[in-house]
């Protein structure tokens, strides 16, 4: 059965980079900030590009806090991409500006400390084990990052009688949190829409989740 995923517009994002990619993937693909058809599709991906504080201002216009903590309440999957992964934090640092996250995962978008910012271009990452995102994917694949703010640190504490998310990580100038899966909602640092054959498989795996 074909699957609905809506990409969430909320004024930031490639939309439709993303919905290009999904359908060639086999989803059926709905670009709105409509607040019940987000609510009702079989996958949500939230995109983002640009600054923390823009994001998730236009992300509370259209509600979308809301419905990405609404669905995760049913157990519904949200998938968030580059700053939509930020924006799923409790905050983000920006200038010495801090914003308020959803919340979804404690931790803070800071900025990278490497040599050469922003980080532009093609990487490995080290994907969890287990990971359903990256099944089937060599170790050598490579996905394309454009950032220069980064979660440095995972903070969730491993809880008892739940199973720990699976947090893959990358490395420009320092580690950095590059994806993580933890139950309905997965994210990437990198844009998958824009990682060729790997992202197209990543996606694949993710709609297969669905």
């Amino acid at each position: 059965m074909t699957k609905h995923v809506v990409v969430l517009d909320y004024g930031s994002g490639n939309l439709r980079s993303a919905q290009r990619a999904l359908e060639r993937v086999g989803a059926e693909v709905e670009v709105t900030s409509d607040f019940q058809a987000a609510l009702d599709a079989d996958g949500l991906l939230v995109p983002g590009v640009g600054a923390f504080a823009a994001c998730m201002e236009g992300l509370r216009a259209v509600r979308g806090d809301r419905v990405i903590g609404r669905r995760l309440a049913g157990g519904r999957p949200v998938l968030g991409i580059c700053v939509g992964m930020q924006i799923l934090f409790a905050r983000g640092v920006e200038h010495g500006v801090e914003t308020e996250g959803c919340d979804e995962w404690p931790g803070t978008v800071e900025p990278l400390r490497a040599p050469i910012v922003p980080h532009m271009g093609w990487n490995t990452v080290e994907a969890a084990a287990g990971s359903t995102l990256f099944a089937g994917l060599p170790e050598d694949a490579r996905y394309y990052f454009v950032h220069s703010y980064a979660v440095r640190t995972w903070e969730l504490p491993p809880i008892e009688q739940l199973r720990a998310p699976r947090v893959t990580w990358a490395e420009h100038g320092e580690p950095f949190v590059a994806a993580v899966e933890n139950g309905p909602l997965a994210a990437t640092q990198f844009h998958p829409e824009k990682s060729g054959d790997a992202g197209a498989t990543l996606l694949k795996n993710w709609i297969s989740t669905l």
